[in-house]
């Protein structure tokens, strides 16, 4: 991949940050303790390829999420980085009492040295809600309810108070935060706005998990629109470097290899989709008819894949920022798309073309380079009457 074919940085807030959303997904055929230690090898090649962020999700059901404690994969991955940030992604709050899970991810912020950030949403499968005799219909009012509380307890308020799912009575943490700024929180929002009107309402981070809904702009806008007049109703200033959008993409170095590398898993995401509604997919019958399909309409829960080269995820990445109107962080979700070393190779494609396009870090090296060419002929003139004189002055 040389620079001229990437395409020039352009467009609104393009994203600086750059990490992965690891819910995890994986077939159900294979051993899960290998895909476990499959998941923490991964994060700790994202820290060395210098990603910001991973996300660990929480899921207690339908075999193909195999992380159930996020809290827990976080504190054996924190071991073995250096400099990534862990968040929960995310927390489903109405499983967790408010001051247990707040005490668990304090005491995983001081473990890591303020590297934790808490995600929360209501919990994504009703199969998990069921198990624990919540009402899927309660499940956003829980949700609020939790992390209102949760809010307080963190900012160090001692917290009495009773619902009809827990009770708070003087409560409050034994510890604060690592940071005098405290724990970063973010709120999972996907099509409805309610995950945009709690994290407006506390001022926190928002975390869009159908950025690549095949809506597109429709969605992305009319989530941030809930969170700006939000925000604003509670005082906070709305700000667009919190706000995170989560995106399929594998990259290789050409369209055709990547589609190819990418027919090695999809039917796994297929069968998950048939798992979770009871219905065949008859776009799923073939893996390159699944990838048509996903690269183009896109998949129920996952939405469109960018399937490419780093120049076609850049252009992907500029559409984003001009849709959202601009956004700080962009999380690849992790999908068992391609095999494992194909797919390390894609973070690595990313890691050193797609991100130096974004932050600009390669600019000024290649406007040193234009710069000696555009002078070459006095800086070869200058060396070579150098060496001349050199020669000269040496000579006996």
């Amino acid at each position: 991949m040389q620079p001229s074919d990437l395409p020039q940085r352009q467009g609104p807030g393009l994203p600086t940050r750059f990490g992965a959303f690891i819910a995890p997904y994986h077939g159900i055929d294979e051993s899960p303790s290998l895909q476990l230690r499959q998941d923490l090898d991964l994060v700790g090649r994202l820290d060395a390829l210098g990603f910001d962020e991973a996300w660990i999700g929480e899921h207690h059901s339908a075999g193909y999420e195999t992380i159930a404690s996020p809290e827990v994969f976080i504190a054996a991955a924190a071991e073995h980085t250096r400099h990534i940030r862990l968040g929960t992604g995310v927390n489903s709050l109405p499983y967790h009492h408010p001051l247990m899970l707040a005490d668990r991810l304090v005491q995983l912020d001081h473990q890591t040295r303020g590297r934790v950030m808490l995600g929360a949403g209501p919990g994504q499968l009703a199969s998990d809600a069921v198990m624990m005799g919540i009402d899927p219909l309660r499940q956003r009012t829980m949700m609020a309810e939790a992390l209102d509380a949760i809010v307080r307890l963190l900012r160090g308020e001692t917290v009495t108070e009773k619902t009809d799912w827990y009770e708070l009575a003087e409560a409050r943490l034994q510890m604060g935060p690592y940071r005098p700024e405290g724990l970063e929180l973010a709120v999972a929002s996907t099509v409805s706005p309610s995950g945009a009107v709690q994290a407006g309402r506390h001022g926190i981070g928002l975390l869009s998990l159908t950025a690549a809904d095949p809506s597109g702009r429709a969605g992305l806008t009319a989530n941030w629109a809930t969170y700006e007049k939000t925000c604003a109703s509670h005082g906070h200033t709305p700000d667009r470097a919190k706000w995170r959008l989560v995106v399929p993409m594998h990259l290789s170095e050409s369209r055709e290899q990547a589609r190819e590398e990418a027919e090695y898993g999809v039917l796994h995401m297929v069968r998950y989709l048939e798992g979770l509604s009871g219905i065949p997919l008859p776009w799923g019958r073939t893996a390159a008819g699944a990838v048509e399909r996903w690269t183009t309409e896109g998949f129920p829960i996952f939405g469109i894949a960018t399937i490419g080269t780093p120049a076609d995820v850049i252009d992907r990445i500029e559409a984003l920022a001009q849709d959202s109107g601009g956004f700080g962080t962009l999380l690849l979700l992790d999908l068992p798309t391609a095999a494992p070393a194909a797919k390390l190779r894609s973070y690595d494609l990313f890691a050193r073309h797609v991100v130096p396009h974004c932050t600009g870090a390669a600019r000024r090296r290649a406007a040193s380079m234009e710069w000696a060419q555009a002078n070459s002929d006095r800086l070869v003139g200058a060396m070579r009457t150098a060496v001349e004189a050199a020669f000269h002055d040496n000579t006996p």
